[in-house]
């Protein structure tokens, strides 16, 4: 499971660690991400990105690649090395101009996530959601963008994260990753913004860590209620008959919008429930849905 929409982490691990993204390719995260950018020094690109290309060949369905930002000493030569790879995609790091993340495409034939972690970047991020087939999303670099916003509390992104979710949306792309939780020892802080972050509009999470992995799969399964509630809802369909809206028999206005959010429920439901990453309890397990 490495698509942006289905995937729940996305584990970073240092390209220069061959060992290391062993390790992750043989864990739970739903996909791998090859650092080539932040994590790795200066003297260790070239393995690392040596690294990402033989993991490519290898494990290409789950595997993600983060490479140089553009302007930088190596992102010619990232771009030149994974051009036409099996990877599942790239991860562009501070996307500002729509231009250069075409061109990028139209060089590398593979999917692009792009990261927003600038004032420029955020203010482009309509046109960079949209400026080429293969950009798959578009999702905040947090660290980077609040040090650029010169924003002292995160919590103060809200506006920003709500820009970048619109403009996944307005380009009728899947909903954003949120990015990363630096405090690796703070799991129950991780739960709860996650969670908050989910009923912002966002889906899925960076990790840096695999004990991170389990807090944001639970944050973003939807639960046995909930599966079962949006199962009830369109059972309910038939009963309904053509009425544009009607209140159920829990007393719920229902609408066509609020159909809509139950089928995304089941459907992603489904697909978690297929995934051969899958290790959530049973409480997280796809229910049964009744026959029409």
């Amino acid at each position: 499971m490495t698509a942006v929409g289905l995937a729940r982490s996305w584990l970073y691990v240092p390209g220069h660690r061959a060992d290391l993204v062993r390790k992750a390719l043989d864990g739970p995260a739903d996909a791998v991400v090859v650092d080539l950018e932040d994590a790795v020094p200066p003297t260790h690109k070239e393995q690392a990105r040596d690294t990402a290309v033989t993991t490519c060949a290898s494990r290409r369905n789950r595997v993600w690649v983060r490479i140089n930002g553009a302007g930088t000493a190596w992102a010619d030569d990232d771009a030149a090395a994974l051009a036409g790879r099996d990877a599942a995609g790239l991860r562009v790091p501070k996307a500002e101009d729509p231009a250069a993340v075409a061109a990028l495409a139209e060089r590398t034939g593979l999917p692009l996530h792009l990261l927003v972690e600038s004032a420029r970047g955020l203010r482009r991020v309509f046109e960079l959601a949209e400026c080429h087939p293969l950009v798959v999303g578009v999702s905040p670099g947090e660290t980077d963008l609040a040090a650029d916003l010169r924003i002292r509390d995160r919590r103060e992104l809200a506006w920003a994260r709500a820009r970048i979710v619109t403009a996944n949306r307005a380009a009728e792309l899947p909903s954003p990753v949120a990015s990363v939780w630096t405090d690796l020892s703070d799991t129950a802080g991780l739960t709860e913004d996650s969670t908050a972050l989910r009923d912002a509009g966002f889906f899925g999470r960076s990790v840096i860590h695999p004990a991170q992995i389990a807090p944001v799969h639970r944050a973003f399964t939807p639960d046995r209620d909930e599966v079962e509630r949006a199962r009830a809802l369109l059972d309910a369909l038939d009963v309904a008959g053509d009425a544009a809206a009607w209140v159920d028999d829990r007393g719920r206005f229902v609408d066509p919008a609020v159909v809509a959010g139950a089928r995304w429920v089941t459907d992603l439901a489904d697909a978690l429930a297929d995934s051969p990453n899958d290790h959530d309890e049973p409480a997280r397990t796809r229910p049964g849905r009744s026959t029409p």
